[in-house]
């Protein structure tokens, strides 16, 4: 289900495509990052790859997914804390891009829709918060995408 505001549709196989386009991206940036630690270039690919899953998924209203993706964006974020992804660091992160994978995979493949328990989301970003000496980002779920969405708008 696209949503209502959302232009150029998108069919599920294509929006199931570009999705694991973008996760092979976050994988490919994080498996950089174990080689060179704490890359800048390495991190904002990572981010932007996120923050792009977080959209698709959002207009086709994936929201466990689009949550997910937009919560390990924002504890990426250089500006809450100095980016010092170590080992643990990097281990949490790959923890989350693997279940964003699986979850993808449940995606209902007549329907679009992913019906799910979020609770190991929780879980994995507490961890990955606290690697980082950060307080895991709030769950939202908007009718607006994130990257339009400002600081006062995600902290109310």
């Amino acid at each position: 289900m696209l949503k209502e505001g959302y232009e150029g549709y998108q069919p599920l196989s294509e929006f199931l495509a570009e999705a694991e386009k973008l996760l092979a991206k976050s994988e490919d940036c994080l498996n950089h990052l174990h080689l060179i630690s704490n890359d800048e270039e390495a991190i904002q690919c990572l981010r932007d790859s996120l923050l792009k899953l977080a959209n698709i998924t959002h207009a086709r209203d994936v929201e466990p997914l689009s949550d997910f993706a937009r919560c390990v964006h924002e504890v990426l974020d250089p500006s809450r804390n100095s980016m010092d992804l170590g080992q643990q660091v990097l281990l949490a992160l790959k923890d989350c891009l693997t279940l964003m994978a699986w979850q993808l995979e449940l995606v209902d493949p007549t329907s679009g829709q992913l019906n799910m328990d979020d609770s190991e989301q929780s879980l994995l970003l507490d961890a990955l918060a606290t690697q980082l000496d950060q307080h895991p980002p709030r769950r939202i779920s908007s009718g607006t995408p994130y990257q339009t969405l400002s600081i006062s708008k995600r902290n109310n």
